[in-house]
């Protein structure tokens, strides 16, 4: 069983934007940070589930889908990192996970 540690970026990541959606709905933000965390808990039986990102196929990072977003980890042993989360509509530069991590 894998341990997961979020890092303080990919925190910071989710809160700006359950923030964000919040504004309009309150309701529905704390529902996708609740869907958020469930779907990152199976990371712990199962860290290799998840694809490396097409845009960056030779990275040594993982992306969960969880619509409208794209949480992005990696593993080192028998730890999963998760360093960054973003909106799923934007585009992902590699400067932007080597920032978060």
């Amino acid at each position: 069983m894998a341990r997961l540690i979020w890092t303080e970026p990919a925190l910071e990541d989710l809160g700006q934007i359950a923030d964000y959606i919040a504004l309009d709905d309150a309701a529905a933000a704390k529902r996708l940070v609740r869907r958020v965390f469930r779907k990152v808990e199976l990371l712990e039986n199962f860290p290799e589930m998840c694809p490396v990102p097409h845009d960056l196929p030779d990275s040594r990072y993982r992306h969960l889908v969880v619509k409208p977003l794209r949480i992005f980890y990696r593993i080192e042993g028998d730890v999963v990192f998760i360093v960054y989360v973003m909106r799923a509509e934007r585009l992902l530069k590699a400067s932007d996970l080597e920032e978060h991590d």
